[in-house]
């Protein structure tokens, strides 16, 4: 694959609720004609050149994307100051289509979704836990970047405790380092002991993604 595939910008807006057994987020079912199709995975999209009209700045633009695609694909209004980042994934050289995408948190507004039955087909509020669990059963396909979103925000007890997490930390970086290991594969991000050298095998502070016949499972030392 061509290792000079232009970078998309893109934002993803992360949906949080208090429930009566906890916290949830919002998935959407993706039509399979789209980017992860198929998968479920969080309201969000690439960044239009009308939200680049009178805004500077990545983030800032980000944040004008991010709430014009969650009401386009789910009629829920945000404010861009609505939203707190709290991720930013790059995909990697070698993919037929490669993004710069912001991901953010936000409460929900409490409004209906209405999925436009074009870019989503279904709509669910899940536990983080609950997503990872039926993913593990082949219930539903997550991508990888939704996964350890998930991993990140379980975390948290209450929407309160995972923005408060979010606005007093560092954003996190993710530039996938892809290794192939015995039963799968491992993708090492900064931070990782072993992400400069790309050497899984080395002891230390850990940042990675196991993506193994055997299951998948984050690692995250931070």
């Amino acid at each position: 694959m061509d290792r000079d595939t232009p970078v998309r910008p893109a934002a993803t807006v992360v949906l949080l609720r208090d429930a009566s057994e906890g916290l949830e987020t919002l998935l959407l079912h993706r039509s399979r004609e789209i980017t992860f199709g198929g998968a479920w995975a969080f309201p969000g999209g690439r960044v239009d050149d009308q939200d680049r009209t009178g805004v500077d700045g990545d983030q800032a633009v980000a944040r004008i994307a991010a709430v014009r695609e969650t009401c386009e694909e789910t009629g829920l209004i945000l404010s861009p100051e609505d939203l707190v980042p709290f991720a930013h994934w790059t995909t990697p050289p070698g993919f037929p289509r490669r993004f710069a995408t912001w991901f953010f948190l936000a409460r929900d507004t409490g409004g209906d979704v209405r999925v436009d039955g074009n870019e989503s087909m279904a709509h669910r509020w899940m536990s983080p836990g609950a997503a990872v669990d039926a993913r593990a059963r082949g219930e539903i396909e997550l991508p990888p970047p939704t996964f350890v979103a998930l991993e990140w925000i379980r975390a948290s007890a209450d929407v309160r405790s995972a923005l408060e997490r979010a606005q007093c930390g560092a954003i996190i970086r993710y530039v996938p380092r892809r290794l192939s290991i015995e039963g799968g594969t491992v993708s090492l991000y900064e931070g990782d002991v072993g992400y400069d050298e790309a050497d899984h095998e080395r002891s230390g502070p850990r940042r990675r993604f196991y993506m193994l016949e055997s299951g998948w499972r984050y690692e995250d030392d931070g």
